[in-house]
């Protein structure tokens, strides 16, 4: 009995080694659970609940699809590559827009800490989904005007878990339609993330996260301390630089924004509950009258400061007469003129004022000399002359005070239109939106600045005027890095303030 029960145990192992060898060292695809649709929810809720910290482990359906694989997408406007490895945005090229190099404006790229459109899960587990292979429905995606509209479906359905993003592209648009469906999730995160590193980083406009919350417009930078959590009626997330932005507009219910450091940069996301929400994602150029079609307030990306009231009128003078001009340079050099024409009475009044003021001068600071022991016998003294003479001391500040909101609204406007980068003047200015390469520019304008000041009537004393004598010189290394479509501005403004001078100098000396 003993010998049988030892050849039946032996030959029990045999068969099984054999079945296991023959009939299991391949593995049986699993099939996928079928996809859930977009418009409805299971009837029942699915038993397998997912919390933060408990994940399943990334499993695939087949080894096929295990495979990380690029999604091409490419239109007239763009060529962006997606990854079905977390479904997110590999690289966005602007072909429209090239570098100082030359190259196309790439404006989303990886790699990066933050991917552009990652989930990220709230918990222990942020990273998960981002770790994903996504089933898709295409691996190319080529649209033109024949075939204006397509869409890319990634999905994602294993052991109760479901993911699903659904973007729509468009040839002739920079925007993208995009809709998220999860099921058994935690709260997530979506951001928006983008790479400038190609840019300019000493610019001074901003460059980072920002957030139009109810009518609040908020900036976020490196220098961010704290995390911060929004709330509010949130119109869109975006990260920006000057003339470039990626932004994401809800059309679904939010629950917040986040806004946290990481790394070196600040990264911007929504806060979203785990059902569906519809979304537009902008990626591509700050043209106010693209912004301005889409009807989502992606307008109040373009911010020209304080003094907005008066920047957007001049940004479309601007505009207007470059359709008949066809330079922005000439462009500039026409508006600064045109500014200039509502102060030419004021600015003329102002110099006869500095001219008779410094005629008086000797009178003044005899005065100054006699009652310097009696301040309120002097300013009585001093009211005396200035009325037997007709001056207003005043008269000769007005001017400069009333040109300060429309000079920096222009500045505002030059730096930040988008209109100007890359566009070309005469000669060696190949981009109005850059320095000039040579710095003749400055230099000149520095001239100018000294010619005004030596045709200008002057009541300082010697040693005020040597100082005053500096600003030339200071403003020239200002200038020297500013766009060369502000300096057009500067200079030109110099020129019709010397010929008004001369003009004025003429005109006493003929009354005299």
């Amino acid at each position: 009995m003993e010998k049988r029960t030892i050849i039946a145990v032996v030959l029990s192992i045999v068969v099984l080694i054999g079945y296991s060898y023959f009939f299991q060292s391949k593995p049986v695809p699993k099939q996928p659970e079928p996809p859930v649709k977009n418009e409805t929810k299971p009837d029942a809720p699915i038993k397998k609940e997912i919390t933060p910290g408990q994940l399943l482990p990334v499993q695939t359906s087949t080894p096929q699809e295990s495979q990380e694989a690029d999604i091409i997408v490419e239109t007239e406007l763009y060529k962006a590559v997606l990854t079905n490895k977390g479904g997110i945005i590999r690289s966005w090229e602007l072909k429209t827009y090239k570098d100082k190099d030359g190259k196309n404006v790439e404006l989303l790229k990886q790699p990066r800490t933050i991917a552009p459109l990652g989930i990220l899960f709230e918990g222990a587990d942020r990273d998960f989904p981002q770790k994903l292979i996504y089933l898709t429905n295409t691996d190319t995606l080529i649209l033109n005007r024949n075939e204006a509209k397509g869409e890319l479906v990634f999905t994602y359905s294993n052991q109760g878990l479901f993911i699903r993003k659904k973007l729509v592209f468009y040839n002739d648009n920079y925007k993208v339609d995009i809709s998220i469906e999860t099921i058994n999730t935690p709260q997530y995160l979506l951001p928006v993330g983008t790479d400038f590193g190609i840019f300019d980083k000493q610019a001074k406009t901003h460059k980072g996260p920002v957030i139009l919350a109810d009518t609040d417009r908020t900036e976020f930078n490196e220098k961010l301390k704290e995390a911060k959590y929004l709330t509010g009626n949130i119109y869109w997330i975006a990260q920006e630089d000057s003339y470039f932005t990626a932004a994401i507009v809800p059309h679904t219910k939010i629950m917040g924004a986040s806004v946290w450091k990481e790394g070196d940069t600040a990264e911007i996301a929504f806060k979203l509950s785990p059902e569906k929400h519809d979304f537009v994602l902008y990626a591509g150029p700050k043209d106010y009258d693209m912004l301005k079609a889409l009807n989502l307030k992606l307008e109040h990306l373009i911010d020209f400061g304080w003094f907005s009231i008066v920047a957007m009128p001049l940004f479309w003078v601007l505009k207007f007469f470059y359709k008949f001009i066809g330079n922005y340079g000439w462009t500039i050099i026409l508006i600064t003129i045109i500014i200039r024409v509502p102060f030419i009475a004021l600015m003329h009044k102002s110099q006869q004022t500095m001219k008779k003021m410094q005629e008086i001068q000797p009178k003044i600071l005899e005065l100054k000399e006699k009652y310097k022991k009696d301040p309120q016998q002097m300013q009585k003294e001093l009211m005396g002359i200035y009325k037997k003479h007709k001056v207003n001391p005043m008269g000769g500040c007005l001017p400069m005070v009333l040109q300060i909101p429309v000079f920096i609204a222009l500045y505002n406007v030059l730096s930040k239109a988008i209109e100007l980068r890359g566009s070309p003047f005469i000669w060696w200015i190949h981009d109005l939106s850059a320095k000039d390469p040579y710095y003749v520019l400055p230099v000149v304008m520095g001239i100018t600045m000294v010619i005004q000041q030596k045709m200008t009537p002057t009541t300082m004393d010697p040693t005020q005027a040597k100082m005053m004598m500096m600003l030339p010189i200071v403003f020239t290394f200002m200038f020297l890095t500013f766009p060369s479509g502000l300096v057009i501005y500067w200079l030109m403004n110099n020129i019709l303030a010397i010929a008004q001078q001369y003009y004025a100098n003429k005109s006493i000396q003929q009354t005299a």
